[in-house]
């Protein structure tokens, strides 16, 4: 966007006619005086929400609605409750919040059809974005001793997430300061939402991953994204386009991502059996998510004190950890046997999903999200989405004789019961809609379905007929397949888009001459990124509450850029 889009809808929003009470005149009488009651609440509006920023931005922007006193009084005396109640009725508190939230429109990107490019780049110009995009890793690497991810926050919040699921969120979720940021985000998205201040916050887009607008704003790590990164300079060196300088450079930072994934990030959890096990938490403790100062206080303050272990950057970082050629003994444990007691049977443990925000799909079969720590603790509740589902098949696939699994009933129970819920998402077309997921699109999602076949159609012939004995690989293939050519391919897209689509087309087994369009968006987007590296900085995953909050940043790009083309050029080589 240009400057001059962002200065006249700033002009706009700051000289608005005000018409009804603005946030601040709903929350100032409750949140903004001395601290009563629980004091996080109001530390969160002070901190997130009252910042001079968007106090100048909102400050104008009222809702008629609340010109009725009643209903403003409905809403304060809400506010008031969750300020000072030991054990507030979140359904109650919540209510008048979600009566607002369902007055706003939001939708999901539609890009416009574009014409299908069937000239491919030359072969020369895609290795040369490869080359790009792993000089541009390996550069951070060196600089900043590992491969930052970045955290940004979209005020606007996720078109999925209305009234009803921000009542599922405030009675599903565990941790009273994730509830108090839950409110008062969804609070501000109506106020935001129903005013010009939505064109600067919310600006439009090309494609469907959405960009993280200037400042990209929390730098961190995580085991969940240094496993892709390994993933990524694993592909770059299969390519052979690495000269010995960097194939040495990259398997040192490969074995430090290894040892960070398997061994700072560890955490020993109960399992539904009472066996320990080792697992992986997404934010292994201090200093090691590499927070600055100011940004571990902010993540204090918004209500994300206890980081709890996750079944996903388990799966992925065991995942990676094999196909790097770890073998620590981490790797031994059976993880299917600990993944089955988070899995959910109908009529058994269907209550372990509390934040049930994807509640058109059937969760029969699907593993949950976040694992309960050794002291009990499960600040975000439970949720389930299909993408992690689809790791948790991949890295069993890959550890299938380590685990035995065909030699283990249970264990391939497990398995069927995993590839059933992916079935029945296939057959009903909802691995498509986004609301569906809880942390991914389902653009991302095709790509971890090809990433998954492929380490399907790597096992012997007879392991495939014991895990898939219908076919079901195969049927899913057909559908994510038509979802890519005959949404992704036709549409506009940008650069993660395009970089999604090769990885799901190279994987899938798709013509060549199809892969065009997407090769063509990455090598026309080239250089995008300006000193941040060769790509923008895009959506790779979301979290749906508080509010969305998209995790991206340049090093991602480059990795998935990396990986789509080195999936496409094997195939195109023949050697797919």
């Amino acid at each position: 966007m240009s400057f001059h889009y962002f200065a006249g809808h700033a002009f706009r929003a700051l000289t608005a006619q005000k018409d009804g009470p603005s946030l601040y005149d709903v929350c100032d009488p409750v949140l903004a005086g001395p601290a009563t009651g629980d004091p996080h609440l109001a530390k969160f509006y002070k901190t997130a929400l009252g910042n001079p920023a968007l106090r100048a931005l909102l400050r104008r922007a009222g809702l008629p609605d609340l010109r009725d006193e009643a209903r403003l009084t409905r809403l304060r005396a809400a506010l008031t409750r969750a300020r000072d109640d030991a054990e507030p009725d979140w359904e109650a508190v919540g209510r008048p919040v979600a009566d607002l939230l369902d007055t706003i429109a939001l939708d999901h990107p539609k890009p416009p059809p574009t014409p299908f490019n069937d000239a491919a780049p030359a072969l020369a110009e895609i290795d040369n974005v490869i080359r790009d995009c792993a000089h541009h890793l390996l550069r951070s690497y060196r600089q900043n001793g590992f491969l930052p991810t970045y955290a940004a926050f979209n005020l606007i919040g996720d078109p999925d997430l209305r009234g009803r699921e921000l009542i599922m969120a405030l009675t599903g979720l565990n941790s009273r300061g994730y509830k108090n940021s839950s409110l008062l985000f969804n609070l501000a998205r109506v106020f935001i939402a129903r005013s010009s201040a939505r064109a600067i916050i919310n600006p439009p887009w090309r494609g469907i991953a959405e960009p993280m607008w200037e400042p990209v704003q929390i730098r961190h790590r995580s085991a969940y994204y240094d496993a892709f990164f390994i993933e990524a300079l694993l592909a770059y060196g299969e390519t052979g386009l690495a000269s010995p300088a960097e194939a040495t450079a990259a398997k040192t930072a490969i074995a430090d991502m290894v040892d960070f994934c398997i061994n700072i990030s560890r955490e020993e959890v109960m399992g539904a059996d009472g066996r320990r096990f080792d697992v992986i938490t997404a934010l292994a403790p201090s200093p090691h998510p590499r927070f600055s100062r100011f940004f571990a206080q902010i993540k204090q303050d918004l209500g994300f004190g206890v980081y709890v272990p996750d079944c996903d950057t388990t799966a992925c970082s065991f995942s990676a950890a094999t196909q790097a050629g770890s073998e620590d003994p981490i790797l031994a444990q059976p993880l299917l046997d600990f993944y089955a007691g988070y899995q959910v049977r109908e009529g058994v443990n269907e209550p372990r999903v509390t934040v049930p925000l994807n509640d058109n799909i059937d969760y029969e079969g699907g593993v949950a999200t976040w694992i309960d720590n050794l002291a009990g603790e499960r600040p975000y509740g439970n949720d389930l989405d299909p993408t992690l589902n689809l790791d948790i098949l991949e890295v069993s696939f890959r550890n299938l004789a380590r685990w035995k699994i065909l030699e283990t009933p249970a264990r391939l129970a497990t398995v069927h019961r995993i590839i059933a819920f992916q079935k029945r998402l296939a057959a009903s077309g909802a691995f498509a809609n986004p609301r569906s997921h809880v942390y991914y699109l389902p653009e991302l999602y095709s790509a971890y379905f090809g990433r998954c076949y492929a380490a399907f159609l790597s096992l012997p012939l007879a392991a495939q007929a014991a895990i898939d004995p219908d076919g079901t690989f195969d049927f899913i293939r057909a559908r994510v397949l038509g979802y890519v050519q005959g949404e992704m391919l036709v549409a506009e897209m940008n650069a993660f888009d395009a970089a999604l689509a090769l990885i799901a087309l190279g994987h899938l087994g798709a013509d060549p001459k199809t892969f065009a369009p997407a090769l063509n968006c990455i090598v026309r987007a080239l250089g995008e990124g300006g000193r941040r590296g060769p790509f923008r900085a895009y959506e790779w995953n979301k979290m749906k509450t508080p509010t969305r909050i998209l995790v991206g940043g340049p090093e991602v790009t480059s990795a998935f850029v990396l990986m789509g083309l080195a999936v496409a050029r094997k195939v195109m080589a023949g050697r797919g």
